[in-house]
């Protein structure tokens, strides 16, 4: 069960009005303002050559490191190599105490973070002042940043200008252009008097050692200058070998974090430089420049893991955060450590922060993939968030999640189990298909949404009579029906079999097979997935068919992962590259082989569409069902707003966090209304179970029904 410490986290954060405002502005307005930025700029391209850049650093790190150390103290700079953060912090405290420092100004660095570098250093009798907008608003406040780009996205203006009046005073407006005015007054006097400034970096170069750092606003560049000593903290991921490798992250930079073409300032530092000592005489001096390099065992721990590597690609510029479902109603406060958030917060903090933390907030990842589309540096998050789970599963399993998986995996078992369910659940459908109320820890099942009741008579009972009259069949079809189809949308696997046999196959329904295992793989359970892999492998036969059909894409993209269970050259391998090969979806399936046709009974019906997020993201299949639809006589097609946002399903997900899942699902099926269309079109059975469970709890007359049951019913089929 989930940490019950992040349930109350969780419930605080959607209590709180403020944030869910702000957040939610933000995460909706980000996307539309993010691809206007990215006009005329080619976006894969562009992420493509930041992974070039980025890898070609990580494999060559330790020359990286020299010919950079090499470089920037040839310019009069000074590099310290710290092989942990204590090592590091040690290493600064020391150089303050030499230098007699008793004041500093930080530009935002999130490496410091990792350092606890304010406390320690304020414990030391060193004032540490923050000077970055956001990061100097939630030092008021007392708290951790919201979101790694800006800080202090949780609070509005009002919250701030009650800040600033009890720190100054001095009765502020909640005025925007009044606040920043305040903070400029206050940042004045800080920069004039400040002994030392610090620094994190975006970039850094090895060929001339020059660091580099990108902001909105003077201050980094006030800390950079004005005082004294310059220090600068960045860890070893933020390397690259040459100015021309830097200029892809620039690109890509400010239009993912902020939706910005630039940043208002692009500041480079090469080694020591002069600076005004006294501005009456204008004495000059070389200024101390100096550079810590965090190369702890964390961040090795990352290189070396073929499974995390290409977290070095990362530019640090948060739009996984900006998309996420998740992180849009919780924030980073809860989404997240005292030092990095969201979705590539979360793997940092296992390597860089608390193993611990990341194991709590990593189950808040719903797996829609959001985060995978926009990401900078080209990361799959999500994969590297389900091989934290894995991981966590193995260290610390979860007896109840475990005991629920076993079960699952045992076919037989489960299987019996579902016949008996469909004859206890009787008090509570009362013969209706959707049931509104379980009692106990089921509860959370109706919570918000109505939940289907399951098929009297499983379909593998029904299959057998259903008769298919294929004349010259072109090829037959397996049918991997999975759980749902199964054993709760009879109706729709029906219709799947009526659609493929009017278009030439005929197919047939191996009895073999079992849950795909997708429950497993999304928790985490290698050993169930597996068991589940090969139950099907054997099960389907897949060398019999020409095809293999599924109307789940959760099911299809687990078929598409059976490989990667077993060792290359085995043969259990290439059986399951057999059937990973042979595994479509159905609207992909029934596109490509000639499905399309303006066939209908030609009476109005006005259709919208959701995409299923493994149908959309790790299938890549988005036209295929929207052309089998307008091509359906008598559909009128609209595309709702944010057609693609996730339905908040998840599978287990929704009943382990009916409190994110729940906001989710009612943003939704607000947008489902808009439409004004009578019925949603799906593609897969749990956003089916999920809308239309949703729709039902809030008596609305708006159907959903899965593409393959609209086709075969105005096509007169079933």
């Amino acid at each position: 069960m989930a940490n019950e410490e992040l349930k109350q986290e969780i419930q605080s954060a959607l209590s709180n009005a403020t944030l869910g405002r702000t957040l939610g502005n933000f995460c909706k307005t980000y996307p539309a303002r993010r691809e206007k930025s990215y006009a005329g700029v080619d976006f894969e391209a562009t992420r493509q050559m930041i992974k070039k850049v980025k890898s070609y650093a990580a494999d060559h790190i330790d020359e990286i490191i020299e010919e950079f150390t090499k470089n920037c103290e040839a310019r009069g700079g000074h590099v310290y190599h710290a092989k942990s953060t204590e090592d590091a912090m040690e290493w600064i405290r020391k150089l303050v105490k030499e230098k007699g420092v008793k004041t500093i100004t930080k530009s935002k660095s999130m490496a410091s973070e990792e350092l606890h570098f304010n406390k320690v250093l304020k414990e030391d009798g060193v004032l540490v002042q923050e000077t970055d907008l956001g990061e100097f608003i939630i030092s008021l406040e007392q708290n951790t940043p919201v979101h790694m780009v800006m800080p202090a996205l949780h609070l509005n203006k009002e919250q701030v200008a009650d800040l600033f009046t009890d720190y100054t005073k001095v009765k502020n407006n909640p005025v925007i252009l009044e606040e920043v005015r305040t903070a400029r007054k206050v940042m004045r006097d800080k920069f004039t008097a400040s002994e030392m400034g610090v620094s994190g970096a975006n970039v850094a170069v090895a060929e001339t050692g020059t660091v580099f750092t990108m902001t909105n606003e003077g201050n980094g560049r006030m800390v950079g200058t004005l005082p004294g000593t310059h220090l600068y903290i960045f860890g070893i991921e933020k390397f690259v070998k040459s100015f021309s490798d830097a200029r892809w992250i620039f690109k890509a930079l400010p239009r993912n974090g902020t939706a910005q073409r630039i940043t208002s300032y692009i500041s480079m530092y090469t080694g020591a430089c002069e600076v005004t000592v006294n501005k009456e005489t204008d004495e000059k001096k070389k200024k101390d420049f100096y550079c810590v390099i965090l190369d702890d065992p964390g961040r090795r721990e990352i290189l070396a893991n073929k499974d995390f590597r290409q977290m070095f690609d990362c530019i640090r510029c948060g739009a996984c955060l900006d998309v996420c479902p998740a992180f849009a109603l919780v924030g980073g406060h809860v989404y997240g450590s005292n030092v990095y958030t969201g979705g590539i917060g979360t793997l940092l903090t296992h390597f860089l922060v608390s193993e611990e933390r990341a194991s709590q907030i990593q189950n808040i990842c719903l797996q829609c993939g959001r985060c995978d589309e926009v990401c900078g540096g080209g990361l799959k998050i999500s994969e590297m968030i389900m091989k934290l789970r894995e991981m966590d599963m193995a260290e610390r399993p979860d007896a109840i999640k475990k005991f629920a998986l076993d079960a699952v995996s045992d076919r037989k078992l489960f299987h019996s189990l579902l016949r008996i369910a469909s004859i206890a659940q009787a008090p509570f459908t009362k013969g209706q298909p959707m049931i509104r109320h379980l009692p106990m820890f089921l509860s959370g099942l109706t919570e918000g949404r109505s939940f289907p009741a399951i098929a009297p008579v499983p379909f593998r009972d029904i299959f057998p009579t259903i008769k298919q009259e294929v004349k010259n069949p072109k090829g037959t079809i397996a049918l991997f029906a999975g759980c749902l189809l199964d054993f709760i949308y009879v109706d729709l696997a029906r219709s799947v079999i009526a659609d493929m046999n009017s278009i030439g196959y005929k197919v047939e329904m191996p009895l073999g097979q079992a849950c795909c295992g997708c429950p497993a793989t999304s928790m985490g359970d290698v050993a169930n997935a597996t068991k589940e892999a090969i139950i099907n492998i054997e099960g389907m036969e897949a060398e019999k068919y020409d095809y293999i059909v599924s109307a789940c894409p959760s099911c299809t993209h687990q078929l598409h992962l059976y490989p990667t269970f077993f060792e290359e050259g085995t043969p259990m391998r290439k059986r399951a590259e057999e059937l990973a090969g042979k595994a479509f979806d159905f609207c992909k399936l029934f596109y490509d082989l000639g499905g399309v046709s303006d066939q209908g009974d030609d009476k109005p019906l006005k259709v919208t569409y959701h995409d299923s997020c493994h149908l959309k993201r790790s299938l890549g299949v988005t036209e295929e069902q929207r052309e089998l639809l307008k091509h359906t006589k008598g559909v009128e097609f609209v595309e709702m707003e944010e057609h693609d946002n996730c339905c908040g399903f998840g599978g287990s997900y929704c009943m382990l966090y009916p409190e994110i899942s729940a906001p989710i699902l009612e943003n939704k099926i607000k947008n489902i209304k808009a439409s004004g269309a009578g019925i949603v079109a799906v593609d897969c059975p749990g956003c089916m179970m999920q809308i239309r469970g949703g729709l039902d709890a809030r008596g609305e007359n708006i159907q959903v029904k899965h593409t393959a049951e609209i086709i075969a019913e105005k096509r007169g089929l079933v």
